[in-house]
């Protein structure tokens, strides 16, 4: 036993404490149970997290900058919003074999309230549309808008998750050009 006092003795706290820092990792990796639809359930996680920073981003810009743009050759953030409504319907319907929303109709033109209920009705619909697919629906080829595409589920996924990415990068960097955190740069609540 006092040889084993001993030894503790020696083992500097720094290596206790990590040891002890792992635990819960540890822990966490016991608890881990595989999923019987990775992907998909990967692409509705993003679809959570995405879809929140991009409606926050839609509330948060004043009105009066819904026609702001940083150069000519960019989109308003009007025309984003509207865009980011439009990708969405078009490739999730794809996703999910739904049929398409009349939320294509929709103008930059519309007012700001008009554009942040659509893009929220947007990811409801990708969020329907999700819900109708798992991981053994992947390498199915998708129609959109009733035409053959040549991309698989997987790649349709992938496409949509890709794009929330850059249009969330894109509505933040419209809205801190004005002086407003963007939704993942603002204060934990």
């Amino acid at each position: 036993m006092r040889c084993m006092e001993a030894d503790v003795k020696r083992i500097p706290l720094f290596v206790l404490g990590g040891a002890l820092a792992l635990v819960p990792a540890l822990r966490a990796a016991q608890e881990f149970k595989p999923s019987p639809n990775p992907v998909t359930e990967a692409v509705r996680q993003v679809l959570v997290k995405e879809s929140k920073h991009l409606i926050d981003s839609a509330e948060l810009m004043p009105a009066d900058k819904y026609s702001y743009h940083p150069t000519e050759a960019q989109m308003t953030f009007a025309k984003l919003m509207v865009h980011i409504v439009q990708t969405n319907v078009a490739i999730c319907s794809a996703i999910g074999e739904m049929a398409v929303s009349d939320l294509l109709k929709l103008a930059e033109t519309e007012p700001k309230d008009t554009l942040v209920a659509a893009v929220k009705q947007s990811f409801t619909y990708c969020t329907d549309a999700l819900a109708k697919v798992n991981d053994t629906k992947l390498g199915e080829e998708v129609s959109m808008m009733g035409k053959r595409t040549g991309l698989s589920r997987a790649a349709a996924m992938i496409t949509i998750a890709n794009d929330w990415a850059d249009h969330y990068s894109t509505a933040a960097s419209y809205l801190r050009l004005n002086g407003i955190l963007p939704p993942s740069a603002q204060p934990k609540r």
